[in-house]
Formats: C-alpha cells, sequence, structure tokens
C-alpha cells in the first residue's frame, strides 16, 4: 500500500521530484565528470612517464658529457638510472616541417613507447622511430623513408616505427606556442649507433666523446640535494632542470592542478544548489502530506514505517539522481578524455582510460545518505503528537506585525507590493533557495564569459600585438659569432635576442637580452601597456616579483650556470610575461658586463636563405594557428559553462517557482474570489520571481568576478593574465537570467488558471 502511495506521490508532485532528479544528476554529473577528468589525466600521463622511463632531472653542458661524467653521475648515492641524451630540431627535407630528433644511450631512462610497427633497436643505423601523430597528419607509414638536415648535416632513415614519448608528451617547439601542432612539429628517436654513423670522422674526431648536451637521471632526490652532489661529481657549476621546469610534465601536473580546482568550485555550486532545495522542497511536501500522515498514524501505523516511507522518497530521488549524474560524469569525462577531443589535441599519450577516484564513490554515498536524513527530519516534526494533532492541516507560519507596515512608505506601496514582500519574509527558506540559484547562474555566466573576454585580451595582447614580426630566425650560435649576428639582422632588418638560462636564488630562469629598433617584440607591463625596454635596470615577470618580494627600483644577482661570475641588475619594472625570467636591453647588459650570443632575430622579411648559421624560422602564423585551436577548446567549455548555468537555473527556478504556487493556492483562491482575474494574479508571481532576480544579478555579478579572479589565480598564473570582462559580458550575463526568471514565471503563472477556488478555501485553516 505504502509503494503505492510512493507511485501516486510522485506522480502528484512530478515537477518538484523531476527538478530535484535533474539538479542532483546535473551536481553528481559535474562533480564525477569534472574529478574524473583530472585523476584519469593523472594516471595515464603517470603510465606513459612510468613506461618510458621519464627521468626527474636534466644536467646541461655547453661543452658536452663524457662516459666518465655519466659514470660519475650514476654513481651518486641515491641516483636510480641515468643515461646521456641528445634533442635537435632538423627540418625535413625539401619541407618546412621541423623534427625534434633525439638520442637516448639508455631506454630505460627518457625512451619511448612502441606503438605500431619494429621494436627499438639501439644498433640500427638506418632507422628512426617517428612520431605516430606526425607520421599520421603528413600520410608517413612504417617503411617510408624521411630525410632530415641539421646544419651541415643530412640523416636518412627508414620509419621503422611509430612511437609516443613521455619527453615529447606535450610536442612544441617552444613556450610562445600553446597547443601542438602535428602537422608542422613532430619528434623522431634514433639509435646512438646511426649517430656515430652520421657524424663525419674528422668532425667526430674534433669534437671527442662530447656528442651529448645532457645526462637525463632519475632519483627521488629533491633538486637542492642533487645539485650538490652533481656539481660535486662534475666539478662545475650546472644547468639542472627538474621535471616540474619541462613543458611535458609542468603542463600536464597544471592540467591535473586546474582539474582539482574546477572539481572543487563548479561541483560544489551545483551540489550546494541541489541539496538546498532539496532541504526546502522536502519540508514542503512533506508540510502538504500532513493530513495522509495523520491519516495513516489514524489508522494504525507506526512512526517507524511512516518515517521509512517519506524517507524512501528522498532514497530515490538521490538514487535517481545518482544514477544519471555517474552516466553524465562518464559522458563529461569522455568529451574531455579521448584522443579526439579537447585533452588529446594537447596530450600525446597511449592510453585514455577513465578513472573515478575512490573519495568520489565515498562522497556519492555520503550525500545519499544525507539526502535521506533530509527526509527523515522533515518528517520527524510532522509526527509530533497524537494521530489528531497530524490531522490537523499544515497551519503555515504566523507573520508578526513588520515595523515597517506604519511607515508612510509602506503604506504608499501598492497591493501586489506588499503581498510579496509578507510572502518573501514568511518563506524565507524558498526565497533564500531561489536567490542562491539566480547567484549561481549569474557566477557561472559572468565566469565563463569572462574567462572568454580575458582569454581574448590576452591574446591580443601576448600574441597579436607584442608578436609584431612574421618571422622568428633561430640562429646556430655554435657556427655563428655576435658580429656576423649583427650583419645578419641588418640584411633582413631585423630586431635580435640573446636568450640563455641563469640562475636566481636557487632557480633557474631565461634571461632575454633584446636590440629592438623596429619595434618587432614588444613587452606588457602589469597594467597591460606596452613599454620601451630603459637602459637603467632590468625588467622582471610577475612571478619573480612575488617569489622574491622584489619591486621596482630593488637589486637581485643572478648567475650564468659553468661560470663563477655573479652580476648584480636594478629593477626598471615588472613585465607581465608567458616565461618566468628577466628581460633588459643590450646597453644594460653591457654596462653590467654581462657577455651574451645573440641565437634569435625576428623579421618581417619573407624570404629567407638558407644558412650554415640558421637551425630553422618559425612563422607568426604557425605560432597563432596553435592559439586558434587552444581558443576553440575555450569557446566549447564556455558553451557548456553558459548551458549549464541556463539548466541550473530553469530548474531551480521551476521548482521553487512551483512550490511558491502550491504554497501560495489558498491564498490566491481567495484573491480569484474577490475580483482578482487570473492576468493580475500571474503578475503578482512574476513580479516576485524579478524582484529575486533582481537582487540575485546584484550578488552574482561581484561573486562571479571574484570566482573569476580565483580561478586565473589558480588555474593561469603561469600565464600572469589579467583579468578582464567587457560590457557584453554583463549585459549578456543580465539579459539571459532576467529570460529565463521571466519564462519560468510565466510558466507557474499560467497554473493559477486551474485554481479550484472552491476545494481551496473549504479547507480548515
Amino acid at each position: 500500500m505504502l509503494f503505492r502511495k510512493l507511485i501516486r506521490t510522485f506522480g502528484r508532485y512530478k515537477a518538484q521530484f523531476i527538478s530535484m532528479i535533474i539538479m542532483i544528476s546535473l551536481g553528481i554529473g559535474v562533480f564525477v565528470g569534472f574529478n574524473m577528468e583530472w585523476y584519469s589525466l593523472e594516471k595515464d600521463t603517470g603510465y606513459i612517464f612510468d613506461q618510458t622511463g621519464f627521468a626527474d632531472y636534466r644536467i646541461y653542458s655547453e661543452k658536452g658529457f663524457t662516459e666518465e661524467d655519466l659514470e660519475a653521475v650514476k654513481a651518486i648515492d641515491g641516483v636510480e638510472d641515468a643515461t646521456r641524451f641528445l634533442t635537435v630540431n632538423a627540418s625535413v627535407k625539401d619541407d618546412t616541417d621541423v623534427i625534434a630528433l633525439a638520442v637516448s644511450e639508455n631506454m630505460r631512462v627518457s625512451g619511448l613507447y612502441l606503438v605500431e610497427g619494429e621494436p627499438y633497436d639501439e644498433t640500427s643505423k638506418d632507422g628512426l622511430w617517428l612520431s605516430d601523430q606526425y607520421a599520421a597528419k603528413n600520410g608517413i607509414s612504417v617503411g617510408d623513408e624521411l630525410t632530415l638536415t641539421y646544419k651541415m648535416l643530412t640523416v636518412t632513415g627508414v620509419v621503422k616505427g611509430l612511437i609516443k614519448a613521455g619527453e615529447f608528451l606535450i610536442c612544441v617547439p617552444d613556450e610562445t606556442q600553446l597547443m601542438p601542432d602535428f602537422h608542422s612539429y613532430g619528434f623522431a628517436y634514433f639509435s646512438p649507433a646511426m649517430l656515430e654513423d652520421i657524424i663525419p670522422g674528422i668532425f667526430r674526431n674534433f669534437i671527442g666523446d662530447s656528442l651529448y648536451y645532457q645526462i637525463n637521471v632519475r632519483t627521488g632526490m629533491d633538486k637542492a640535494q642533487f645539485v650538490e652532489k652533481a656539481e660535486e661529481v662534475l666539478k662545475k657549476t650546472l644547468l639542472v632542470l627538474s621535471k616540474d621546469e619541462t613543458v611535458s610534465y609542468a603542463e600536464t601536473m597544471g592540467e591535473i592542478e586546474e582539474g582539482k580546482t574546477m572539481g572543487s568550485v563548479l561541483p560544489v555550486l551545483f551540489l550546494a544548489i541541489a541539496i538546498l532545495t532539496m532541504v526546502t522542497t522536502m519540508h514542503r511536501i512533506t508540510a502538504n502530506e500532513k493530513t495522509q500522515i495523520g491519516t495513516l498514524k489514524a489508522l494504525g501505523f507506526r512512526d517507524r514505517p511512516i518515517l521509512r516511507h517519506y524517507c524512501s522518497y528522498a532514497l530515490v530521488i538521490g538514487l535517481a539522481g545518482s544514477a544519471l549524474g555517474i552516466g553524465i560524469g562518464y559522458l563529461l569525462g569522455w568529451y574531455i578524455m579521448n584522443p579526439n577531443a579537447a585533452m588529446g589535441t594537447y596530450i600525446d599519450m597511449p592510453r585514455w582510460n577513465l578513472y573515478v577516484p575512490w573519495p568520489c564513490w565515498l562522497i556519492l554515498v555520503l550525500m545519499n545518505a544525507f539526502l535521506v536524513l533530509i527526509g527523515y527530519l522533515s518528517v520527524r516534526q510532522m509526527l509530533k503528537g497524537t494521530a489528531a494533532d497530524a490531522l490537523r492541516p499544515y497551519t503555515p507560519k504566523k507573520m508578526s506585525h513588520m515595523a515597517i507596515e506604519e511607515t508612510r512608505f509602506f503604506k504608499r506601496l501598492n497591493f501586489g507590493t506588499k503581498w510579496n514582500l509578507r510572502d518573501l519574509l514568511r518563506h524565507k527558506a524558498r526565497s533564500a533557495m531561489t536567490l542562491f540559484g539566480i547567484v549561481g547562474c549569474m557566477v557561472l555566466l559572468v565566469g565563463g564569459l569572462g574567462m572568454n573576454d580575458t582569454m581574448q585580451s590576452f591574446m591580443q595582447s601576448f600574441y597579436e600585438d607584442a608578436i609584431n614580426y612574421a618571422n622568428r630566425i633561430n640562429l646556430d650560435t655554435e657556427n655563428i659569432k655576435n658580429e656576423d649576428a649583427y650583419a645578419l639582422a641588418e640584411q633582413y632588418d631585423a630586431d635580435w635576442c640573446a636568450a640563455s638560462s641563469v640562475q636566481m636564488g636557487d632557480k633557474g630562469v631565461s634571461l632575454e637580452i633584446y636590440h629592438t629598433p623596429h619595434d618587432y617584440v614588444r613587452f606588457v607591463n602589469g597594467k597591460m601597456k606596452y613599454i620601451t625596454l630603459a637602459d637603467d635596470g632590468a625588467y622582471i615577470c610577475s612571478r619573480i616579483a612575488r617569489d622574491y618580494h622584489l619591486s621596482e627600483g630593488d637589486t637581485f644577482s643572478f648567475s650564468p650556470y659553468e661560470t663563477d661570475k655573479t652580476y648584480t641588475a636594478r629593477v626598471a619594472g615588472i613585465l607581465r610575461s608567458m616565461s618566468e625570467g628577466i628581460v633588459m636591453n643590450d646597453t644594460y647588459a653591457e654596462s653590467i658586463g654581462f657577455d651574451y650570443a645573440v641565437n634569435m632575430l625576428y623579421t618581417n622579411a619573407s624570404e629567407i636563405a638558407a644558412s650554415d648559421s640558421i637551425l630553422n624560422v618559425q612563422t607568426k602564423k604557425a605560432i597563432m594557428d596553435s592559439f586558434d585551436t587552444f581558443l576553440e577548446l575555450m569557446v566549447v567549455m564556455i558553451v557548456l559553462l553558459v548551458i549549464a548555468a541556463v539548466v541550473l537555473s530553469i530548474v531551480v527556478l521551476y521548482n521553487l517557482g512551483v512550490m511558491s504556487y502550491t504554497e501560495r493556492y489558498r491564498e490566491m483562491a481567495t484573491l480569484k474570489v474577490v475580483g482578482f482575474k487570473d492576468r493580475k494574479i500571474g503578475n503578482l508571481l512574476i513580479s516576485q520571481n524579478l524582484w529575486l532576480t533582481v537582487i540575485g544579478i546584484a550578488v552574482g555579478i561581484p561573486a562571479g568576478i571574484g570566482v573569476l579572479q580565483y580561478l586565473l589565480n589558480a588555474l593561469a598564473s603561469e600565464y600572469e593574465m589579467k583579468m578582464v570582462i567587457g560590457p557584453v559580458t554583463y549585459l549578456v550575463s543580465i539579459l539571459l537570467t532576467f529570460l529565463v526568471s521571466l519564462a519560468v514565471g510565466l510558466m507557474v503563472a499560467r497554473k493559477n488558471r486551474h485554481i479550484d477556488m472552491v476545494a481551496a478555501l473549504k479547507t480548515e485553516e
């Protein structure tokens, strides 16, 4: 009998039950999906890092490392394994594509993951193991021949296998390119035997045993401890980068941290709205069921089965919402985490399995238990007293006389305004839930659309305008002196840069020295204004200023690697920058006695002749094309946020609107009896919704700004973005929220046409 009653009650309050199920499923879906995204990424990237022996540290030296150096590093207590490693950017013959050629002497460290073809052979003198993504984009298959050029060398090899690699998990040429473009840039491994075979004998005799400029190490030591021991055994100052300072590891860990942050913000908002609305709705449903509860008591039912019966409503809602939510979560996780989706265009890994962190399952169980507790607490109050007490209809809370009612202002208000004010104060919980839903909608809209504005401003400032050149020429500093670089810059009417790595405190940072008479490279200060580099100091990025507590006018010191020199510079200003580094012009660099080697030219020249001094040429178009892909992903995420905000507001407002209609049913029947038309009563319902919408918008705008600023600080601190929200974002957010509120108000207002005045007024007060 109670089961049949359960079905009938669901039918009677279907709008409330369906809306609660939808809200809970949305909340759980977003919660599971976002947490599934970061956890799956952590597990899947961990798999390829483990399979390829991703190095914990990379030691660099311009003079290269001998086998004795490698053995000395391996002998350090705490080092698990190490290898000499080499990677150079080679050009595809008769093409503009670039391939990062990599050699690892020990494939247990910084190795490869075979996808198709022959296993890696360290003795092969004609084999290349090529990125499967690059091969797919360029129509290359196993068995094809590929010819590459690097400086004076030509490398011709047969593609023996298609691979992936932890070292190239995010395959970009440098930090200026946000997204991989496998049409024009890829990577390949070849063997140490092939490396020795292609080096001309006379050149091989000249460079000796120092072919490898990098040693990659696997160890559990912290950086300070490892650097101290490495410098002790190699007897020189070293540039050592931890895995946290590599693109592949740092960016994937950044994505994981971003996922954790997003998983702790948006799902909490959805779940909070769903649970709080559940509290209000279950209380109202049990209040409306008070007579039925009294009847059950009068028929001899004890409190326990009645409690179980009404708790089952919450349990059914929780289980149905959880089942749908888990499905939505898996769809959302798959939408983000599959090789052909958003993350697949950024990260190149062999396994795309979906995982849910175990705390999520625990939270789902606890949430369902909490929903049952809500149902229990809602009905327990109704069971107090005798059956006769329970049979009396639910009496709305009496309203005490408000002091404001005696004011002249209040007396001048029209009837509808007075009525709505009293109702808002009588049903504070419902009003608060409606307000909370509107605020949540505004937070999502302002946050999502504001992120788009911020990204568009970031792209415009840092790339469209700051990159004022057509081509960047990367020079071979081993084959060119500064005087030749100056001549080449004059030939191509170019600006130039000398970039290197230096040690500042306990970390490695980039040092960039510019000569920009043509304004081809521009620099952005903290106020997002373009500045000219002054001759009286160096400029540091915001992160360095924050970490070292530096401000304009302070001094700081830095040291080039493999030297014992230390330079002191004055802070001339603080820049917003993509990379963590120091910037100065050539005049100031010379004034502090810093020796530099020019390694980049920036020019608008369209024709650039091949030369032994030029490693490769990178076009602005190639850089911007990767940003287009990045922006497309951003647009998809923003559209999802907007849709979620609209669905959330519709469901919340409709559920609470129906609840408001139910609670005021007798009052509206009275109004109809005394002559109020349906349209007038409908306007009363709509106006209350619009009041709450106005308040919700007023609160939601600053709340959305605060959430967006928090997300920028937590998710994109390395890009040093400045929050930008345009007037269109505010206008669209306000209009969408108003339209949703108005549409829901109209839907609820139409119900007053079906009020049964006689039945409503026969109810005992």
